[in-house]
C-alpha cells in the first residue's frame, strides 16, 4: 500500500516567519503547559474558578512534569512548521514522561475530541480530560497508542529514533522531528539508533530530524551529554553523520516572544537545509549528507517555581515528576501550585464556557495535516 502524501512537502517558506505565528506559539505553550499541569493536579475546578480550594486538587498526584514544557516549546514550532509549509509530518516522541504535554496537543488540535467526544471543549470536558489522566480506568501517563496521532510510546526508553526511521523509510514526502530525551540517550538502543541515518536515502525515503531534548537530569542524576563540552558534543554528534544547530534559552531573563522568534528562526534554517538535501537527492542519491539535527538545551522543568521549600526546583532533577508533592496537604504548597497555574494567564486563553480561545490555536494545521489527524499516524483506521 502506497504511504499517504499529504500537503505539498518540502517547500521553503523563503519569507520571515509571521509575528501572528510566533504569538501563537506563544500562547501555544502557555496553554499546553497550564492543560499538563492540571492533568497532574487538579480533580476539579479545572479553571481554578472561585472559590479554588485544596479539595481541587487530586488526592494522589501521579506524573511527570520535568521534560513536559520543553516538549511542549518543540511540539508548537512543530504545528507552526508544518501550517506554514503545508508539510507532510508525523512525530515521534521519546520522553516517555511527556504525557501530559503529547495529550494535551491532541486535545488543542481537535482530535482528542473527535475520537473522545465525550472529552468536549468546555469546563466539564475539561475536567473529564484532567480527571481521567494516570487513573484507573482513565489513560496512561505516556503518549500511548490511545493518543490521536501517536505511533511510540515512550515509556519503554530507547526507541524513538528506531520508529522514527522506520516511520521514514520508502516514505519520501515524510518528515518526522524526533524528540530524544537526554536520560533516554543513555539507553543501548538509542545510543546505537542514531547510526540510522547511514540506511537513508533521501530521494526515496523521508527526512528524520532528531531533537536532543538536553535538559540536564534524569530522575535524579545528571545527564551525561549535559555534563560534557559543546566541542565534544559537537564532534560527537557530527562524527555520526549529523550537522548539529545548538539552541539555548530558559537560564536568563529573556523574553519569552524573543525565545520563540529565535527558534523558529533557528527552525526555519535547518528546515531549508533539509529541503536542500531533497532537491540535490533527486540528481545524486549516491553520497550522503550530514543531516541536520538540534540540541536543544533548555531547564529540566521550565517555567515551574524556581525554588520549593528552598529548594532548587527548575534546572534541577526535583521537577522530574511532581514538584508540589503535597499540594493537597499543605496551604503552603497549594498555594504555590495557584500562583504557578496563574502565571499562564489562563483567563486570555480560555473563554466563559471553558473553551480554548479561537485565535490561540489559529495558528495551527487543518485537517489531516493536524499531527493527531497525520494518516501516517492512524493506519489502523
Amino acid at each position: 500500500m502506497a504511504n499517504p502524501v499529504i500537503g505539498t512537502p518540502w517547500k521553503k517558506l523563503n519569507a520571515p516567519v509571521s509575528e501572528e505565528a510566533i504569538e501563537g506559539v506563544s500562547k501555544y505553550w502557555r496553554v499546553a503547559n497550564y492543560l499538563s499541569i492540571g492533568q497532574i493536579y487538579l480533580r476539579s475546578n479545572p479553571l481554578m474558578r472561585e472559590p479554588f480550594t485544596r479539595e481541587d486538587v487530586k488526592h494522589r498526584l501521579v506524573g511527570h512534569w520535568g521534560t513536559t514544557p520543553g516538549v511542549n516549546f518543540l511540539i508548537g514550532h512543530i504545528n507552526r512548521l508544518i501550517a506554514d509549509h503545508q508539510q507532510n509530518t508525523l512525530i515521534v516522541v521519546g520522553p516517555g514522561h511527556s504525557g501530559p504535554g503529547t495529550v494535551a496537543q491532541s486535545y488543542l488540535d481537535g482530535t482528542y475530541t473527535e475520537t473522545y467526544p465525550d472529552i468536549t471543549r468546555d469546563e466539564a470536558g475539561l475536567q473529564k480530560f484532567f480527571r481521567q489522566f494516570s487513573y484507573p480506568g482513565g489513560i496512561p501517563s505516556h503518549f500511548s497508542p490511545e493518543t490521536p496521532g501517536s505511533i511510540h510510546e515512550g515509556g519503554e526508553l530507547g526507541y524513538a529514533l528506531s520508529h522514527a526511521f522506520g516511520a521514514a523509510m520508502n516514505n519520501p514526502s515524510l518528515f518526522v522531528p524526533t524528540i530524544v530525551g537526554d536520560g533516554e540517550a543513555e539507553t543501548g538502543p538509542l545510543a546505537t539508533s542514531w547510526q540510522s541515518n547511514k540506511l537513508v536515502n533521501p530521494r526515496t525515503d523521508g527526512i528524520v530530524l532528531p531533537i536532543l531534548h538536553l535538559n540536564g537530569y534524569k530522575i535524579a542524576n545528571p545527564t551525561i551529554l549535559s555534563r560534557i563540552s559543546d566541542e565534544e558534543l559537537h564532534e560527537f554528534f557530527h562524527g555520526m553523520g549529523y550537522e548539529p544547530y545548538e539552541f539555548v534559552a530558559g537560564f536568563d531573563d529573556e523574553d519569552h516572544l524573543s525565545i520563540h522568534r529565535r527558534f523558529a528562526e533557528l527552525f526555519e534554517t535547518v528546515f531549508d537545509e533539509i529541503c536542500d538535501i531533497k532537491a540535490t537527492a533527486n540528481t545524486d542519491d549516491v553520497h550522503r549528507p550530514f543531516y541536520p539535527m538540534i540540541i536543544f538545551r533548555t531547564p529540566k522543568g521550565w517555567t515551574c517555581p524556581k525554588f520549593i521549600d528552598g529548594k532548587k526546583t527548575e534546572g534541577s532533577w526535583r521537577s522530574h515528576q511532581v514538584p508540589l508533592a503535597s499540594a493537597r496537604d499543605t496551604e503552603e504548597h497549594f498555594n504555590v501550585l495557584k500562583k504557578w497555574l496563574s502565571s499562564y494567564k489562563p483567563e486570555e486563553l480560555f473563554d466563559d464556557n471553558g473553551a480554548i480561545r479561537p485565535e490561540v490555536t489559529k495558528f495551527m494545521p487543518q485537517g489531516e495535516l493536524r499531527i493527531g489527524e497525520n494518516p501516517n499516524a492512524n493506519g489502523g483506521l
